[in-house]
């Protein structure tokens, strides 16, 4: 049995929509929104808790749920006479949201499967049956091979549902379940939760806006709201006579339902219909307070069905399973062919149309020191901009189920949730920057040479790092901000000022004054500019222009570095010596040539380490209210 006992609840009155000034000085307008709630629902009975815009409903079920972030709560909330505290709510119940965030790219067996895998414990037949019994359930067997982005309203509300109850939850609350379907549909919807009550023996509570009449039969019992004060809570059946009884029957072909939620709803269309129905309403509320205790304690005839051990008694999966079934899902999810091109050939083809068909090939004029110099900034610009587009559209949805899985069902924390999104996407990010890096490397034909391989390896290397250094920017942003589309915006804006402070192309370091010298000691751009341009520049021979050459060269000879046009440059080494301090002298393949390729790694490790952080913090309220479905 589900009771609640003189439960009241303070906060904001039109919660999420005060300004950041109201918020950062506490001035938010707040009120009592439930006021003295006690009513109660058992086992096998569906409740639904009924009220017009503004009467608590929603506040209601937040409470059960503790997803309440904001205000003061009074009174008590008991499951089997047992304080609902949040963590028994998180590993006993279930809510389902108005909307829900699925993962594109999963079929709706696939989405039913990974959730069994983290939160059932229990062999892989128990698991495979579980999910099948759902699918049966919710009817939702014959579209089990669908992806879930190719379902209609009704069927994404249903899988919606078995997310939740795949685990067995004693007491599953659901927000408006029945929201932007039609007739059918909504009888249908609620005909299953009925089923499912009353066949294993559990507490569903759901609310409505616009009950129809043909639900009458599976509620067993309705709570009506008006303003955070009880009007009705008791059994369904019962309600008639009760409002009979006090002076208000239900006129004959009406929906009883909609009849007295509309008896329980303030009339706002005039001052005077206003002053009227308050009163009126005020007094139902006072007549349920002293005669109403009976049928809100009223119990049905006792059935015989037996009630099931719930799957949640069993424990939880173990972590290592959750950590396996993450990075399988994130992995798999990648499979479909919209997102193989995005996150696999974009990038590559970007640079295959740009390098091999629009820009010219480098040769071994005077002119190709900028070119070379132009195209590594171009290079990483790409990466820089393309890289927080892909990962904001990848990304968002399983953010979302983060903080469904992590806040409301405690399955695992931010640190294991970063890993194992690392984990899944490094062999995906490994190929598309690779092969985008070979792109780059042999259409554009820089540097060949004797150790060509090992320049195009560390080529290579370079963007990946930079690729993840982005992708784990815009991870971190998305932690606060929930638009992807703004995500990638601040992620590319932030960025962009990296890279032109510290990339060594647009300006010279030799020139630089000395604080923004050290300042680029922590930018990842400049230890990527420094040692793309030392592998490309430095000791290269082919771009040598002294009057040292050989008489059959074809290489113009540059007879003195004064020739406008001609000779800037006299070798690598000079152009390097004008772009970078501390660079003359530095051997190839030297201690310090390695040392500033690590320090690109150093960044990428940092910031794996600096998003574990910063999803495990908890969130502010404010930001919180943000990700709500």
């Amino acid at each position: 049995m589900l009771e609640l006992i003189g439960v009241s609840h303070s906060g904001p009155i039109v919660p999420n929509k005060s300004s950041c000034w109201s918020r950062m000085t506490g001035s938010i307008a707040s009120g009592l929104i439930l006021k003295d709630i006690s009513c109660e629902v058992h086992s096998g009975e569906v409740m639904a808790i009924l009220g017009s815009k503004g009467s608590g409903k929603k506040a209601l079920i937040d409470v059960m749920g503790h997803r309440v972030s904001q205000g003061s709560t009074r009174g008590q909330i008991l499951l089997n006479d047992v304080p609902l505290t949040l963590r028994l709510f998180q590993e006993q119940c279930g809510f389902v949201s108005k909307t829900t965030q699925h993962i594109d790219g999963l079929s709706v067996r696939q989405t039913l499967s990974y959730i069994s895998q983290m939160t059932i414990r229990g062999n892989g037949s128990l698991k495979r049956g579980r999910v099948k019994q759902v699918l049966a359930d919710l009817a939702l067997t014959s579209v089990a091979k669908r992806d879930v982005m190719d379902l209609n309203v009704s069927e994404r509300k249903r899988l919606a549902i078995g997310i939740q109850m795949i685990r067995d939850p004693l007491l599953l609350i659901l927000d408006d379940p029945t929201k932007d379907l039609d007739p059918l549909n909504t009888y249908f919807v609620v005909s299953i939760l009925s089923n499912h009550a009353k066949k294993y023996q559990r507490i569903v509570v759901l609310t409505m806006d616009k009950p129809r009449s043909d639900i009458f039969p599976f509620l067993d019992r309705v709570t009506y709201l008006c303003l955070g004060d009880v009007v009705y809570t008791g059994s369904t059946r019962m309600m008639i006579d009760y409002f009979r009884g006090i002076g208000f029957p239900c006129p004959e072909l009406e929906n009883p339902l909609m009849y007295y939620l509309c008896l329980s709803t303030v009339d706002r269309r005039s001052r005077d219909r206003f002053i009227e129905s308050s009163a009126q309403i005020a007094a139902l509320v006072d007549k349920f307070k002293v005669e109403g205790h009976e049928y809100r304690k009223y119990i049905g005839p006792p059935t015989q069905i037996p009630v099931n051990i719930p799957l949640t008694a069993y424990g939880r999966a173990s972590s290592c399973k959750v950590m396996t079934s993450l990075i399988s899902r994130q992995f798999m999810s990648a499979f479909t062919l919209r997102r193989l091109f995005i996150r696999i050939l974009v990038l590559p083809m970007f640079c295959a149309l740009l390098y091999c068909f629009i820009a010219p090939q480098l040769d071994n004029t005077q002119n190709s020191f900028q070119s070379r110099s132009g195209l590594l900034f171009n290079v990483l610009s790409a990466i820089t901009f393309i890289a927080p587009a892909i990962t904001a559209y990848t990304f968002a949805s399983h953010r979302n189920r983060f903080y469904e899985e992590s806040s409301r069902l405690a399955l695992y924390r931010g640190p294991v949730f970063i890993i194992t999104q690392i984990i899944a996407n490094l062999p995906i990010n490994l190929l598309t920057v690779w092969s985008a890096g070979t792109v780059v490397y042999l259409c554009s034909q820089l540097r060949y040479d004797d150790y060509w391989l090992e320049r195009w390896s560390i080529f290579c290397a370079i963007l990946w790092a930079i690729y993840a250094f982005t992708e784990q920017h815009t991870i971190a942003v998305m932690c606060f901000v929930k638009s992807p589309f703004m995500a990638a915006v601040t992620t590319i804006y932030c960025l962009s000022f990296l890279l032109v402070l510290g990339s060594t192309t647009l300006r010279s370091m030799l020139a630089a004054p000395d604080w923004l010298y050290y300042i680029n000691f922590g930018n990842i751009y400049y230890w990527s500019g420094w040692t793309l341009h030392f592998n490309e520049f430095q000791d290269n021979e082919a771009l040598v222009r002294t009057p040292f050459m050989a008489e059959n060269s074809t290489v113009e000879v540059c007879l003195a570095n004064i020739v406008p046009g001609k000779c800037v440059f006299l070798n690598g080494n000079h152009f390097l010596d004008q772009r970078l301090k501390e660079v003359k002298d530095i051997p190839e393949w030297s201690l310090i040539y390695w040392k500033n390729f690590a320090f690109i790694y150093i960044f990428v490790i940092a910031f794996y380490l600096f998003n574990t952080i910063v999803y495990m913090i908890p969130l502010t309220a404010s930001l919180k209210s943000k990700f709500r479905d």
